[in-house]
């Protein structure tokens, strides 16, 4: 019995320690093309704006591998899966056996076609092997393009003004995090960017990226310039399904899985953000890329791998971003369709916003700008499908909590 993991992120932890729950001693091994041991991806942000250093990103301690009999490959890259004969085949055409295999490869960015994504100082924002190369460009006073004002884009332009950075960012579309933010909650972060001196461009696209060698700047639609000395490209993360191209799993943008997280072929497994699990919320099976699900995905196909039993139900979409000292929260679903209704609170003088989606009586979402308190509460509404219709009213208000609830609810929450 081999087990094999390929991909060293959080989705391959969980399911580490999903296995380890049922089965103490069979070998795993886990593949990966970094050369490092397993690490937080969410705190390169804070490790290039110096918030963090390398040996505090670590997701697991130093003897996480040894401890739970795992031989990590790391700097190896699988290129393909062999199915019929179940062999993981590695770049130099090494091939790794397996009996039960995890697919856990995660994202890769977004790189829309542009001419001059081949010179140099031109950055993915993903890994630690690119921020650690950003960093090298990213002196006081140097100016940076940001192109994408995504989750990750946004993130990186905090870094980039703690570093002393001159940021100018652009996007296509006329706010920022347009699938997260409305245009209340876009004005709010918008301005406290601009207030660090950070330049939004939107509604513009990028037609060329300007330089011999090295980037020099970025020509828009429009024809004008905008110099640079290096630039990051922060467009959204794509299912990473490049391993299992054309080998006849079942995919949509990523690997669909059942509620225990296997594939369309035996004893293959999928979990993280390579995966299409089931969002309840959405009754659709979609990727959720974020940390906890990931984790509790791979926990899922870990303990199923070893034999056990276990579901992945109840996954939905969180995120949780400061903004340069902005708290965001975010979760559920996002945007106003047909059977849903909103409630929102605002108070311009305090930057401070609150918006609830709601279906059916139902919390199925929520966003929280500059006042996140009782986000858990909000969070468990939506992951226990409440019934708010008795204290819908006092929803966001200031002296909204459990004690707000229905004395038998109450009772039942704090009991759990």
């Amino acid at each position: 019995m081999n087990y094999v993991m390929i991909g060293n992120s959080t989705a391959a932890i969980g399911a580490v320690e999903g296995i380890r729950k049922y089965d103490k001693k069979t070998p795993v091994t886990i593949l990966s093309d970094e050369p490092y041991p397993t690490y937080s991806r969410p705190l390169i942000s804070y490790y290039l704006g110096g918030k963090v250093t390398e040996d505090k990103m670590y997701y697991r301690g130093a003897d996480f591998y040894e401890r739970n009999n795992v031989t990590p490959m790391l700097g190896v890259k699988a290129e393909t899966v062999d199915f019929d004969n179940k062999e993981v085949v590695l770049q130099d055409n090494v091939k790794i056996p397996y009996d039960k295999l995890l697919i856990a490869t995660g994202g890769k960015p977004f790189v829309p076609p542009m001419k001059g994504l081949e010179k140099g100082n031109v950055f993915n924002f993903i890994k630690l092997d690119d921020v650690k190369a950003i960093k090298k460009a990213a002196v006081k006073g140097s100016k940076a393009v940001v192109i994408g004002a995504s989750f990750s884009g946004l993130k990186a332009v905090e870094a980039l003004v703690q570093r002393e950075v001159d940021v100018t960012v652009i996007d296509i579309m006329s706010r920022i995090m347009p699938r997260v933010f409305d245009d209340t909650a876009a004005s709010i972060a918008s301005g406290v960017l601009e207030e660090h001196g950070v330049k939004l461009l939107m509604g513009t696209t990028v037609d060329e990226i300007l330089g011999d060698d090295k980037a020099t700047g970025v020509k828009l639609k429009d024809g004008s310039v905008i110099p640079c000395d290096f630039i990051i490209l922060a467009l959204g993360v794509r299912c990473n399904t490049d391993i299992v191209k054309d080998t006849g799993i079942k995919i949509n943008k990523g690997i669909i899985v059942d509620e225990r997280m296997r594939t369309s072929v035996p004893d293959v497994y999928a979990a993280g953000d390579v995966s299409e699990g089931y969002n309840f919320i959405e009754d659709a099976y979609m990727q959720i890329a974020i940390i906890p699900n990931a984790y509790r995905q791979g926990e899922t196909a870990g303990v199923n791998m070893a034999g056990g039993e276990a579901a992945f139900r109840k996954g939905f979409v969180m995120n949780s971003m400061p903004i340069l000292g902005l708290p965001v929260i975010s979760a559920g679903v996002s945007g106003t369709k047909d059977d849903i209704c909103t409630k929102v609170l605002y108070k311009p003088e305090e930057n401070s916003y609150k918006k609830f989606y709601i279906r059916n009586n139902k919390l199925a979402g929520y966003l929280l700008v500059n006042d996140v308190d009782r986000a858990g509460i909000y969070t468990d509404l939506i992951r226990n499908v409440t019934d708010i219709s008795d204290f819908e009213d006092s929803l966001g208000e200031e002296d909204f909590g459990f004690l707000s609830m229905p004395s038998g609810m109450r009772k039942e929450k704090v009991l759990k």
